[in-house]
């Protein structure tokens, strides 16, 4: 799968974002090792620690059906005149599950990719 493709598949995922607080929708769209793409958008709660994010959502889906092993994450952000960064518990969450994960994000309309360990150099790890 090509990183736009994956990025393509983080748009369509942002129209599910339920986003009544902050109106900031996010799609995101994980792939795994073994070619499998599981999504998740941002879910807002009024008790907003309870919110979850686009890239927790679609990591959760995927680990909870038993893949741990990813090559890449796209994030998309329904506004895209900033880059959608993920947000310190997201990399954290991300870097669990390797340093070498490539984070798909739109930036002046153009894809660019970074690794987890860029976004989060001193990740913490067991």
């Amino acid at each position: 799968m090509t990183d736009k493709e994956l990025y393509d598949k983080a748009e369509e995922a942002m129209l599910f974002s339920y986003s009544p607080y902050s109106n900031y929708k996010i799609g995101a769209a994980v792939l795994t090792k073994c070619g499998k793409v599981f999504t998740g958008c941002n879910i807002e709660n009024a008790s907003y620690g309870a919110t979850i994010c686009g890239e927790r959502t679609a990591l959760v889906k995927a680990i909870s059906e038993g893949n741990k092993e990813f090559e890449a994450i796209a994030i998309a952000g329904s506004d895209e005149s900033v880059p959608s960064f993920p947000c310190g518990i997201c990399r954290q969450f991300i870097f669990e599950f390797g340093s070498d994960i490539r984070i798909i994000l739109k930036e002046r309309g153009k894809l660019k990719t970074y690794t987890i360990s860029e976004l989060l150099p001193k990740g913490f790890k067991l």
